[in-house]
């Protein structure tokens, strides 16, 4: 995989973390995709015979965690310029329906991103931001 890919997912997926950092605590019906997260690694590190005690550490641990896997996820919006925005528009929206549905199938609560439906199409339209991001940068970068 190019590096610039690799950038340009980074690019979509700091879009997406400051969006969620800069308005979870907005109002209550605002999308809590951090928590899913901390959900989610406090499982897995129950699993493998760890525990996170520390909310600064699990806080921090899940952020970075958030950061590369959908940096790598948003890099694979890279490929033939005519059908970018088109696989850009797919790849965020499929990400936050991944997001909002799947969850509760992982035996997380869910309600962070599915307690209204203001709360989840914000979930959507992040990670549909974060993919437009991410192919704007594949855009700038492609003209150098």
């Amino acid at each position: 995989m190019k590096t610039s890919n690799l950038l340009a997912g980074l690019g979509g997926a700091i879009v997406l973390t400051v969006l969620n950092e800069s308005l979870k605590n907005l109002d209550n019906k605002m999308p809590r995709i951090d928590l899913i997260g901390e959900q989610a690694l406090q499982k897995t590190s129950a699993f493998l015979g760890a525990e996170i005690t520390n909310k600064n550490t699990l806080y921090k641990s899940t952020l970075a965690g958030d950061l590369l896997s959908n940096a790598a996820y948003f890099s694979l919006i890279a490929g033939k310029r005519k059908d970018l925005w088109k696989r850009a528009a797919s790849s965020g929206f499929l990400a936050g329906l991944g997001a909002i549905s799947l969850p509760s199938k992982m035996g997380l609560n869910d309600k962070p991103v599915t307690k209204s439906l203001t709360t989840k199409s914000l979930t959507v339209g992040y990670y549909m931001a974060g993919a437009f991001a991410t192919a704007a940068i594949l855009s700038l970068m492609e003209k150098k």
